[in-house]
């Protein structure tokens, strides 16, 4: 896939009778990539871009939103455009293209993909209008339609992964996203429905905190870290370096958030135990990256790795605030309180929306190449993925991004307005950077730039052969 299978420059004509280079194993098979759609991942993911500048803009209008407790109808609204509008929406369409590539098989059908996109965009829409206006009928109606558009994407990846006969750690890692995604779902469904009928007995906030968890640690830090064990080895030309120290990592992390989530829907002291149980899956998923990286071959780490492993690097603050948060004892203070919004601030937009950016950065040029480049190779001059994009725009989106982060976090903490604001503003600078990359970026799928190879003239045949005496 992606940069491990193209040239380092696309643009040098190739010389016959050369001999080929073998493949890295950590490379995808192209035939697979063939038959994976580019436009349908493409609209998935620029509907997430376009729900993250709303996002944004909305933060930027209304900062009070962050310095209030988060437990209010419009912030939830906010958070659902966020997970499912951005992160969902390019989680989806990622899959839809990493999935095969990852698995060296096909997708089962690429039509489910189109009712797919209609069903999850009309959903998502409808209930982030429903929960702004309070209105808990229609979040059930729309939220029914966003179940529908689920289960056809989980059916969809569900029938690739069962053409995959060995059971290896990236597809457990994915089935087990998606039992946690149909679940998270579910658990949505029966809140809505309790908040019309009143049937169930847990208290509410404890019962959206563990819905919460179930869609953020289940779902995308699941897809986070199996996804990572095949892109980081192919990304920095490097291998897996422990299966066992994966498998492992998975499965505590599976067995932590079960723990967690009953744990918290109960509001049970033996939350901290299943926090701590979820702490040790990510400190073997990070001993496992480490590894990876110190094994690895390319030295240098370009810029959409950097955002990718910062993203990681913030797995440490979370599982300390988790850890401290989980705590029975601890006292319910205005900070403490605030300390929530920080937790779910660090989760979404930090870890979760760092990665996606990151992975941004490779699969977007790459659709976009494969598109309108595949068919050059060797018929002439071509872009390479280096060229489609600014290296400076990435490093100013990248400071800019963790700058935003960290004055948004503090400013939360103590509910402090114009510090919100500010952290909010360069955080929408930032992903306003990644817009215009992304502009120049899609240039090449309306406007490829392919150019004729230089012909040689007879001087410089002259000068490579000279006369015979």
């Amino acid at each position: 896939m992606m940069e491990a299978l193209l040239p380092k420059s696309a643009v040098i004509e190739p010389t016959p009778g050369l001999p080929k280079t073998a493949r890295p194993s950590a490379t995808p098979n192209l035939a697979v990539m063939q038959a994976a759609a580019v436009r349908l991942p493409l609209c998935f993911v620029l509907t997430g871009v376009m729900a993250l500048l709303i996002s944004g803009g909305v933060l930027l209008a209304q900062p009070d939103l962050l310095a209030m407790y988060h437990y209010t109808p419009h912030l939830i609204a906010m958070t659902h455009l966020f997970v499912l509008g951005f992160i969902c929406s390019i989680v989806m369409g990622a899959m839809y293209q990493l999935v095969p590539v990852t698995l060296e098989t096909q997708l089962f059908s690429e039509k489910l993909v189109k009712f797919q996109f209609a069903a999850h965009v009309i959903g998502f829409v409808g209930m982030v209008w429903a929960f702004w206006n309070f209105n808990m009928a229609m979040v059930g109606a729309f939220g029914s339609l966003l179940t529908l558009g689920v289960g056809l994407f989980v059916c969809n990846l569900a029938c690739t992964l069962a053409k995959v006969k060995s059971w290896k750690v990236i597809k457990f890692g994915i089935a087990s996203a998606l039992f946690w995604l149909s679940a998270t779902v579910v658990a949505g469904l029966i809140l809505t429905t309790a908040k019309c009928w009143n049937f169930i007995s847990f208290q509410p906030l404890a019962a959206m905190h563990a819905h919460a968890h179930l869609g953020v640690v289940g779902v995308f830090v699941m897809m986070i870290v199996t996804v990572s064990y095949k892109l980081v080895p192919m990304f920095t030309l490097s291998e897996l370096q422990s299966e066992r120290r994966a498998w492992w990592s998975v499965a505590v992390l599976n067995l932590g958030l079960l723990g967690a989530f009953v744990a918290v829907l109960l509001q049970s002291p033996l939350k901290l135990v299943f926090a701590l149980v979820i702490t040790v899956g990510f400190v073997l998923y990070g001993l496992e990256i480490i590894a990876i990286l110190r094994a690895r071959n390319r030295r240098h780490l370009d810029w959409g790795m950097k955002y990718s492993l910062t993203a990681i690097a913030l797995l440490i603050p979370l599982s300390i605030l988790a850890l401290v948060l989980s705590w029975s004892w601890l006292p319910m203070t205005a900070v403490t309180m605030q300390l929530e919004s920080v937790y779910g601030l660090l989760g979404l937009f930090g870890l979760v929306g760092l990665a996606i950016l990151g992975m941004l950065y490779k699969i977007v040029p790459f659709l976009v190449w494969f598109h309108s480049y595949s068919r050059h190779i060797g018929l002439a001059k071509i872009p390479a993925l280096a060229d489609m994009y600014s290296v400076r725009l990435q490093i100013a989106g990248y400071w800019t991004f963790l700058a935003g982060l960290a004055a948004l976090s503090l400013a939360t903490t103590w509910s402090h307005e114009s510090g919100i604001r500010w952290g909010g503003g360069l955080l929408v600078l930032s992903v306003a950077i990644f817009a215009l990359n992304l502009g120049k970026i899609l240039a090449h799928f309306v406007r490829p730039k392919v150019e004729p190879f230089a012909k040689k003239t007879n001087s410089a045949t002259n000068t490579l052969c000279p006369p015979n005496p």
